[in-house]
């Protein structure tokens, strides 16, 4: 199970969307650095996308439905790319230049490139079991 590179990138994806949003703040405004415990839908979709590429990761041994699993929790971090793009440009506190944006916004990025190597690795391993299948 461990020792596919799609596993490690997977385990590395869980790091980056279910342990690290709980250290980085995601940007830090008047009021002091904001984390995605703080609004209830950015805890829902952190929290499903880590589920999800937990599910992934389990299911080692159904490469297809690993596979439909990653591209879901792509979707999942384009999301909330979108929603952090959406709120980086409506923070309060822009004209004043007190917010800043911090580490924690580009954790769906770093888990998008992640998910992308591991669905590159899943066709590849699919594609050599194919190719043995048809020699026999």
């Amino acid at each position: 199970m461990f020792a596919r590179i799609q596993s490690v990138y997977l385990i590395l994806v869980f790091v980056a969307i279910g342990i690290l949003p709980f250290v980085f703040p995601l940007w830090h405004d008047a009021s002091g650095p904001f984390y995605f415990m703080k609004e209830l839908l950015y805890q829902i979709l952190f929290g499903a996308a880590a589920t999800i590429t937990v599910m992934s990761l389990i299911s080692f041994k159904k490469r297809l439905n690993q596979f439909v699993y990653n591209r879901f929790v792509i979707i999942l971090n384009l999301i909330l790319l979108g929603l952090f793009a959406y709120r980086s440009l409506n923070l309060s506190g822009e004209i004043a230049a007190i917010s800043k944006k911090d580490i924690g916004m580009f954790l769906p990025i770093v888990a998008i490139v992640l998910l992308v190597l591991a669905n590159k690795a899943i066709k590849k391993d699919e594609d050599l079991v194919k190719s043995a299948d048809r020699l026999r």
